[in-house]
């Protein structure tokens, strides 16, 4: 029986070219079931402070913005249009998240979209010395230093969670 070779995504690769030091990993997922960031936190054995999901939202007048929040936040709309400076936001419908992005919904990563979008990063993401988001694909995420992200995908700090 041949040996299964470890699948490095694009977002890793990436990462690798950048020469940001990152780790791999993929989340054992149950049978035709993605799980949401504070499962996947718990199945990786990582605590949920650390696991960071990315969403899209767009602008009133169709521009597009990335968000970086930990797993078991909510994103404040408010907030997040605050940070952008824009009057709001709204999420960027599903269906529309792979021809904008490059990414399905469960593997969006801010890392390697299709195209830049200005990104913002939960303020959270300084309480943790290292964080794992979405690694490009479902089931896959990588953990890497927050500074290097955001740094990497010209990203800004900002309170964009509800309390």
């Amino acid at each position: 029986m041949a040996k299964n070779k470890e699948e490095k995504t694009n977002v890793v690769r990436i990462l690798e070219a950048a020469g940001i030091p990152c780790t791999a990993y993929e989340v054992p997922l149950p049978k035709g079931k993605v799980p949401d960031g504070v499962t996947a936190a718990g199945l990786l054995g990582k605590p949920v402070e650390q696991v960071f999901k990315t969403l899209v939202a767009q602008g009133p007048k169709g521009e597009h913005f990335v968000y970086v929040i930990p797993v078991a936040e909510t994103l404040d709309l408010k907030k997040a249009a605050r940070a952008a400076g824009v009057k709001s936001v709204s999420m960027l419908p599903q269906k529309q998240l792979l021809p904008l992005t490059g990414y399905v919904h469960g593997g969006c990563s801010p890392v390697g979209m299709s195209k830049s979008f200005p990104t913002y990063f939960a303020e959270e993401v300084i309480l943790v010395d290292t964080m794992i988001c979405s690694a490009g694909k479902v089931g896959y995420q990588v953990e890497v230093a927050p500074d290097d992200l955001i740094t990497l995908v010209g990203g800004q700090v900002a309170d964009l969670t509800q309390q």
